[in-house]
């Protein structure tokens, strides 16, 4: 039998793939990779872009399409036996990505373009291709001695297989927890929907009543609407201590010394290439100079912040006590008595603006939104292959008429599928045989599933959650340039790359396009004005409380990296206390292990890298504002942000692109403002 992972020309071929496929398909292509590498050098003396540039990037697009479809779905319908494959090629991967980077003819070759006659002829982005691969091969260990080079290669297979180890025991403790109910009295409080979908999930399960998991859309509601106490009590505990030596799976996927283990590994590589930690180290592909500008943006922030944080918290322990006779308030009680303060303050939640989000009406407003800002035409298609039957497929058309990109759309929770939302890559924009390849995104969000015959109803959060991924996949699938080291999202300076995606969550606040998306799945009514000036007038509720808590989040990765000690080691309890005293107002029980679950910095690309959320906002808010003061919808300014920012990629530098935008660098003024923060 042909293995389809070595013959992919056009989207995947999802549901032909099987896990013992992935490993065999995997070594040929590297083998033929290593072997091509090879004869690119030994062919040529005098290296140009055609001769070596332009086929390396063919190689790396074919392993690239034959990986991209396994690691997708390793996150998205996860079984063992695909988990084993694919981590049996972590190693195999990261020993030839290491390789590369410290092949010495490579690299000779590479220097040669680069300090020869043939880089001047070179455009600007293949300079900058170039420029990059320079860094990389000396981020790479490429200028270290044989016995270091060789250690820094086992350093960075030992890491893959330890991010993926973590990111395994978060899925299992997630997947393993379920709260089965039989006694309706212990749903009080619980919204229509919360109970409609754990009845759901029950009947999936051929089971009587209703069941509770830690999947986000059955968990969220339990914390924020349950009457029962004990109840919010138990699904907390079992979500906080998620993957640690805490709570009702202790020990049985505990992260601990994973953490420990990546973060002595990190210190040791950043040694070895002469950082004095892993946060400068990440530093070097990133806008932020220096570790203390960083510190010092997290700390300003904080200082701005944390007073009003504590007044925040102060008003719900106020009300607590003095409309519901609670004293000691617990993390549990938080999100509980906050909504209700809400609902007093401004007499709005969530749940009564569902039935105005309806999945529909959600996705045809967010093209509609797209396509009024850039002249885009977006198009669902039939017949394609995915991986699952609620995963939809969509075609993006530019003012011309010409197809600009493609994507899968999987919005639903459900088992065996990470959590969170994210954009990933399927095929990146490249010129392949003269013409452009088209750019194809994975859209991946985690909300609560249709219910019976109604569609899915999204919370406004569940919205902004998909105007936010929505943003990184325009910016995916917009480029104009046809390398891809350097295309849509690559090569972007990561405290940069969450600029069009928090970008486009400004629109979920705007009356003209509330009106694209929002209508009542019912009654076709509009988000009366009532209800819309009531959800702006809460917008800010608790967004001090918010703004530290992602604070907490950015000093703790930064300085777990930045003050890694070889002697006390990686200090992870010690440093969050130290970080929790310093700028949160919420004090956790000694039982949380928020860590231990903390996939973005311990699996995903953030490590050290976490403040780039808050970094990417000041330049998201300050770009929006450009909107705010032609309108939200100018035709011209969106064309701008468009050929500015969205085609460009990481083909130049982010502050250069910000400055094409907004005709100045960026201030924090528009972040403070729309964070109700402003002095």
């Amino acid at each position: 039998m042909t293995n389809p992972l070595l013959e992919i020309r056009g989207l995947p071929p999802f549901s032909a793939i099987r896990p013992e496929q992935v490993e065999p398909a995997v070594r040929q292509i590297l083998k033929e990779n290593r072997s091509n590498v090879q004869r690119l050098l030994d062919e040529n003396t005098d290296y140009t872009w055609d001769n070596l540039i332009a086929p390396l990037e063919s190689m790396d697009d074919r392993l690239s399409r034959s990986w991209s479809p396994v690691s997708h779905m390793n996150s998205v319908v996860n079984t063992e036996d695909l988990r084993n494959a694919y981590n049996a090629c972590l190693p195999l991967l990261t020993e030839y990505a290491t390789e590369l980077g410290q092949n010495e003819d490579l690299f000779r070759a590479y220097r040669q373009i680069a300090e020869g006659s043939e880089y001047d002829r070179l455009n600007p982005s293949q300079k900058k291709v170039i420029d990059n691969a320079m860094r990389d091969f000396r981020l790479s260990g490429i200028q270290l001695e044989a016995d270091k080079r060789t250690r820094y290669k086992i350093i960075m297979q030992e890491l893959s297989m330890l991010a993926s180890k973590f990111s395994d025991n978060v899925l299992d403790a997630t997947n393993a927890w379920s709260r089965h109910i039989s006694d309706e009295q212990l749903l009080s409080g619980l919204p229509e929907t919360a109970r409609s979908l754990a009845r759901q999930a029950a009947q999936n399960k051929q089971m009587d009543g209703w069941l509770f998991t830690l999947d986000f859309p059955s968990y969220h509601p339990v914390l924020t609407y349950a009457d029962n106490r004990e109840l919010r009590e138990e699904m907390y505990t079992a979500y906080a201590t998620r993957a640690s030596d805490q709570g009702p799976y202790a020990g049985q996927w505990d992260n601990t010394p994973i953490m420990e283990s990546i973060l002595a590994l990190r210190h040791e590589a950043a040694l070895l290439l002469g950082f004095n930690n892993h946060a400068e180290r990440s530093l070097a592909k990133k806008m932020a100079q220096s570790t203390r500008q960083v510190m010092d943006f997290l700390h300003d922030l904080a200082e701005r912040s944390r007073g009003r944080a504590e007044t925040e918290l102060g008003e719900v322990r106020d009300y607590a006590r003095v409309n519901h006779a609670m004293e000691d308030l617990q993390a549990w009680d938080i999100p509980y008595y906050s909504e209700k303060l809400r609902q007093h303050n401004y007499a709005i939640s969530q749940e009564e603006l569902k039935p105005y989000f309806p999945e529909p009406h959600v996705v045809s407003g967010l093209f509609s939104v797209a396509e009024r800002l850039y002249g885009l035409r977006i198009e669902k298609a039939d017949g394609v292959d995915t991986w699952h039957q609620d995963v939809r497929f969509y075609r993006i058309f530019d003012a011309a008429g010409e197809l600009r990109g493609q994507f899968y759309l999987d919005l639903y929770a459900r088992p065996h599928k990470r959590g969170g939302a994210w954009m990933d890559e399927c095929i990146s924009r490249r010129m392949a045989e003269g013409k452009s390849q088209i750019p194809v995104a994975y859209l991946t969000c985690n909300f609560s599933p249709p219910i019976g015959d109604d569609p899915a109803l999204f919370t406004h959060d569940e919205v902004i959650t998909l105007f936010h991924e929505f943003g990184h996949g325009l910016h995916h699938m917009l480029t104009k340039v046809d390398y891809s080291s350097i295309s849509g999202i690559n090569g972007v300076a990561w405290d940069a790359v969450e600029l069009p995606s928090q970008f486009m969550e400004n629109w979920c606040w705007e009356r003209e396009a509330l009106d694209l998306m929002a209508s009542h799945y019912k009654t076709g009514e509009h988000l009366p004005d009532d209800l819309f000036q009531r959800m702006h007038n809460a917008r800010n509720f608790q967004s001090a409380m918010q703004m530290v808590r992602q604070l907490e989040f950015a000093l703790f990765d930064f300085r777990i990296h930045l003050e890694y000690d070889l002697t006390a080691g990686a200090r992870i309890p010690e440093i969050l206390e130290e970080v929790r005293n310093q700028v949160s107002v919420i004090q956790p029980p000694a039982f949380n292990r928020f860590p231990n679950s903390f996939t973005h910095i311990f699996s995903g690309g953030y490590a050290a890298g976490y403040y780039s959320y808050k970094w990417a906002e000041v330049l998201s808010s300050d770009a929006f504002s450009a909107f705010e003061e032609n309108g939200i919808f100018d035709s011209e300014t969106g064309a701008k942000f468009l050929s500015s920012i969205l085609e460009q990629g990481g083909s130049r530098d982010p502050m250069e692109l910000f400055i094409a935008f907004r005709g100045r660098e960026p201030t924090i003024d528009a972040l403070l403002r729309h964070s109700g923060l402003a002095a």
